[in-house]
């Protein structure tokens, strides 16, 4: 799409993410989403946490592991498992719901 005013051209963050990294169902496309869904999760723990008034050695304390292990979490360099993340949220008292697209449906899991 052109702009009038300039002429130049305009493109959505959907046609550049296509253009340089891939589009939908690539693997490199995949692993960027996948990275970036960590990444905000690892934020949002971390907001969470601080709304609450908690060191990462607090959470870490609530759910057994030590307060490196949050900052991994939280900064995301490390591989969580699904098991780890609900305990995190148990312990910041969140209630976590995830959503799982298969193909043109939504499936709603509660955690």
């Amino acid at each position: 799409m052109k702009n009038k005013d300039t002429d130049l051209e305009i493109f959505s963050f959907d046609e550049i993410k296509d253009e340089f990294i891939g589009e939908i169902g690539t693997v490199k496309r995949t692993f960027y989403e996948q990275e970036l869904q960590m990444e905000l999760l690892g934020n949002l723990i971390k907001k969470v946490r601080l709304g609450k008034n908690m060191t990462q050695e607090d959470l870490g304390k609530l759910i057994g592991v030590q307060r490196a292990q949050i900052s991994k979490l939280e900064n995301n360099t490390t591989n969580v498992t699904l098991e780890t993340i609900l305990k995190v949220f148990k312990a910041l008292n969140a209630k976590v719901n995830f959503n799982v697209e298969l193909l043109d449906s939504v499936v709603k899991i509660a955690g």
